[in-house]
């Protein structure tokens, strides 16, 4: 089993506003990026990244924004500011070839400055609402804000915007072949603690089976021990083990022994220590391709005596 980890306790109201901001987005990531447009009673345009972003429901479909009061004295940001006007909104997702200029629109710009100008995006009128939409952006959202939420009045305090879904824009070449969004095709960047941020593509996206379906998984702790319990394996590779709906019975067992094992078998069959180090390292090649069955027949078909 993988040791438990020794901790460090924080008491954050204890902690300068500073210090807690730190300790809190820089654990609580990678956070995604709303990019939110919202135009003031004058018909400014405002444009301000947020990762204290997400969706939250799905009927209604609502997406939760939440801008702080600023850090330093507590005043209101042009995004909140022009949300208790007008009520609107648009959220434009962020993707990498557009998370510089995101990262610029942040400046402490004057209410009448156009944001969209001076982070070389592109304005585009929505269907639904006043705001505009970001024409880079991936997918836009118009919202209506529901509810404003305050969790206090103090710097760095939270008012929650709840944003309910009026149009969603999303850009073709992120589509995937069945009509859907691309996870490797739409690139999103996310948010980290510090000038830290994460590129969602490539070797960073990885795929886990849900354990749905008809059936329950069998769990960890199905696993008999001295498979369990063995350092040959890692916690995600024991809960992979897991995620299995039936645990393969003797027979199954017997006849991959046979076919699929043999040779192992064979080779190490006045070595013990050597056959457990090649049955497992079997198991995990095949838990990483996604065989989770051929691991459990594998690891069964080993018996430490």
């Amino acid at each position: 089993m993988n040791p438990i980890r020794t901790t460090t306790t924080h008491d954050p109201s204890s902690l300068p506003i500073k210090d807690r901001y730190a300790l809190l987005v820089g654990t609580v990531a990678p956070r995604p990026i709303a990019l939110a447009s919202t135009i003031d009673a004058d018909g400014n345009r405002n444009l301000a990244p947020f990762s204290y972003f997400n969706v939250f429901s799905i009927d209604p479909p609502v997406l939760m924004v939440g801008p702080t009061l600023r850090g330093r004295d507590g005043g209101v940001k042009d995004t909140l500011a022009n949300a208790r006007i007008n009520g609107e909104i648009v959220v434009n997702l962020v993707d990498h070839a557009m998370v510089e200029g995101a990262s610029l629109s942040s400046s402490d710009y004057p209410a009448d400055v156009d944001e969209f100008a001076k982070a070389g995006f592109t304005p585009v009128p929505c269907d639904t609402v006043a705001p505009f939409r970001v024409a880079e952006a991936p997918v836009a959202f118009e919202c209506t804000i529901t509810q404003i939420v305050s969790l206090g009045d103090g710097p760095g305090a939270g008012q929650m915007l709840v944003c309910q879904v009026q149009r969603v824009h999303i850009a073709d070449d992120v589509l995937g072949p069945d009509g859907k969004p691309d996870a490797h095709a739409i690139d999103l960047a996310g948010r980290c603690g510090g000038n830290f941020y994460v590129r969602a593509s490539g070797d960073a996206l990885f795929e886990i089976p849900k354990p749905t379906g008809s059936g329950l998984a069998v769990g960890v702790d199905a696993l008999p021990d001295h498979i369990r319990l063995h350092p040959a394996l890692s916690a995600n590779e024991r809960a992979r083990l897991g995620s299995a709906k039936v645990i393969p019975d003797e027979t199954e067992v017997n006849e991959h022994k046979l076919i699929e094992l043999s040779d192992i078998f064979m080779a190490h069959e006045d070595d013990p220590n050597a056959l457990e180090t090649e049955l497992f390292s079997e198991a995990k090649g095949r838990l990483e391709q996604g065989d989770v069955d051929g691991a459990w027949m594998t690891l069964l078909a080993y018996n430490p005596g």
